[in-house]
């Protein structure tokens, strides 16, 4: 079933099929958004405000610091930072004279880390300063040899600075403070050395299947994904929303969805380096972000909150997500407290990330993740060529055609021709497509499992058990069995104050689902292990699950 922009004179509620994009790279779109909005706050950082006059000012400056360290055009920089502005500025800096940002996850273990620094041939380091054993080991055995650290405090308003004292960093041969390299530059303009067809950004895949894949990213790439969603809100003007950034910015859906997007468009950004319920609350009170980003985890910890609960959320103008589908019912519960469109974003980041999202303004498919983008093309194919479209209403491999699809994994071309074949992305994602283009996420190929010959998507069990009024979190998964090839094991989080048997689990199953789906194994657990995005991990579940049956 293809959805090809020439079906589709126009989309609903007046979003472009297609778009003019700005032939502009993302550090010329934040000079012109200096240029038209000086005094908007294009950053917040727990009430330190910075205004697109004073971001562009910084990454000029920022962007000599990197110069007179001897960064030049195509070299890679590595960014270490959770949402702080230092990540936004050394990331334009490096933009704006050619540099290639290399986006890495702090959560990561070092080895981790320096797979990804070796890999990309990073030459510098922009890390915390409470970071600085990590980066000195890293110094060590990546060729990053120069480490910049930053402090939670640097642009923290005065009287918050005292909580956040810098780390003792004892002087070292290449390890530089981000303060000190910055203070003294001037602020005049710093040509722009990026080009459209330029290599802009690595950002590397989760690692799923082995080593995490560096994924190639042109400035065209950047700029035009962030130009497509913004498109989606029509009614919306530059210049004159909020986002809260929970979503971090290292994360391909935090740094197109809210940072790009929000500089193309001269909106601000609420940054969020930790993103916890009562922390969220307390900028949502005091900021008023129109946008209201979060993945499923955070909307239902919040809903839990007898705060949030009794919060004033008039000045919401949308809830956006992604990362996997919501459930129905938690859907109704953001509803009944703001009745405004939730937006459902899905991509991935070979595609920058986003591909479709729910329309701006038009119907609202709970379970679905919308249309694709303008000036996207999508269709899904048989999962045992690929070659073939299915029917409409029939389970395929999600494709993707569009300026937003990657340029390949980086020295890697072996895996990139098994994901990029005449132009098209295979997402390795599961879908189906209704009579109206809408796409609903069926589950990812590597998931599904398969037990006495039946297909089965753990997606389909976790949606139907978050429906229990007693189940806080749930996660399925495929487990090795003699017999059945894999049998269906699920792992449930209860609500506090609650308790559940197995027994309870799989009796509400049976009220539903084929008896062929109904799991085998129910499992409790305090908690559920999660990305830096909230994210459930099933992928970490299995893992743990093969140590313990002595298979991994």
């Amino acid at each position: 079933m293809s959805f090809q922009r020439i079906w589709h004179k126009n989309y609903p509620s007046g979003i472009p099929a297609e778009i003019d994009f700005d032939r502009i790279t993302m550090p010329e779109a934040l000079t012109r958004s200096a240029s038209r909005f000086p005094d908007n706050p294009a950053l917040i950082y727990f009430g330190t405000v910075i205004t697109y006059r004073e971001l562009e000012s910084l990454v000029n400056r920022f962007a000599k610091a990197l110069r007179s360290l001897g960064v030049k055009k195509g070299d890679k920089v590595s960014m270490i930072l959770p949402n702080i502005p230092q990540i936004v500025i050394a990331e334009y800096a490096a933009f704006r004279i050619g540099a290639v940002n290399v986006m890495n996850n702090p959560l990561y273990t070092e080895h981790e880390l320096a797979h990804q620094l070796n890999d990309s041939e990073s030459t510098v380091l922009v890390t915390l300063d409470l970071f600085h054993p990590v980066a000195r080991k890293l110094q060590q055995s990546t060729g990053a040899k120069k480490a910049i650290l930053c402090g939670l405090a640097d642009y923290l308003p005065e009287p918050l600075k005292p909580f956040f004292p810098p780390a003792d960093v004892p002087p070292a041969e290449g390890v530089y403070k981000f303060m000190d390299l910055i203070g003294p530059q001037p602020d005049d303009p710093v040509k722009n050395e990026a080009s459209l067809e330029d290599l802009g950004a690595l950002i590397y895949t989760g690692g799923t299947t082995g080593l995490s894949k560096g994924v190639m990213l042109s400035h065209a790439n950047i700029s035009f994904n962030a130009q497509q969603f913004r498109s989606w809100f029509v009614d919306s003007r530059d210049g004159e929303e909020r986002t809260l950034a929970i979503f971090p910015f290292f994360h391909a859906a935090g740094w197109t969805g809210l940072q790009n997007t929000s500089i193309y468009a001269g909106w601000a950004d609420v940054l969020v380096p930790r993103p916890e319920p009562d922390r969220i609350m307390d900028l949502l009170e005091k900021f008023k972000p129109t946008f209201l980003p979060g993945v499923s985890t955070i909307f239902v910890a919040l809903l839990n909150s007898e705060r949030f609960q009794k919060m004033d959320l008039s000045f919401v103008k949308a809830y956006l997500t992604g990362s996997a589908p919501m459930a129905v019912e938690t859907i109704k519960m953001l509803k009944d407290r703001r009745n405004v469109p939730l937006v459902n974003v899905y991509g991935l980041t070979e595609i920058t990330p986003m591909g479709t999202a729910t329309p701006w303004g038009g119907d609202e498919k709970p379970g679905t993740v919308g249309i694709p983008f303008p000036n996207t093309d999508l269709k899904i194919v048989d999962l045992e060529t690929g070659k073939t479209e299915v029917k409409q209403g029939e389970a395929g491999e999600i494709c993707f055609k569009g300026p937003q699809v990657m340029m390949g994994y980086y020295k890697n071309p072996e895996e990139t021709s098994k994901v990029l074949v005449d132009g098209w992305l295979y997402t390795g994602d599961i879908g189906v497509m209704d009579e109206d283009g809408y796409v609903t996420i069926v589950d990812r190929k590597k998931d599904m499992i398969l037990a006495s010959g039946f297909n089965i998507y753990p997606k389909e069990i976790d949606e139907l058990l978050m429906t229990h009024p007693k189940v806080l979190e749930v996660c399925t998964i495929g487990v090795p069995d003699a017999y059945r090839g894999e049998t269906v094991k699920t792992f449930v989080v209860v609500k506090p104050g609650q308790t559940m048997t197995e027994e309870d689990v799989t009796s509400f199953c049976r009220q539903t689902l084929a008896a062929y789906k109904i799991p085998k194994m129910v499992e409790f657990l305090e908690t559920l292990p999660k990305s830096a995005v909230g994210k459930i991990l099933r992928r970490e579940l299995r893992d743990l699950e093969m140590k313990k049956m002595g298979k991994a």
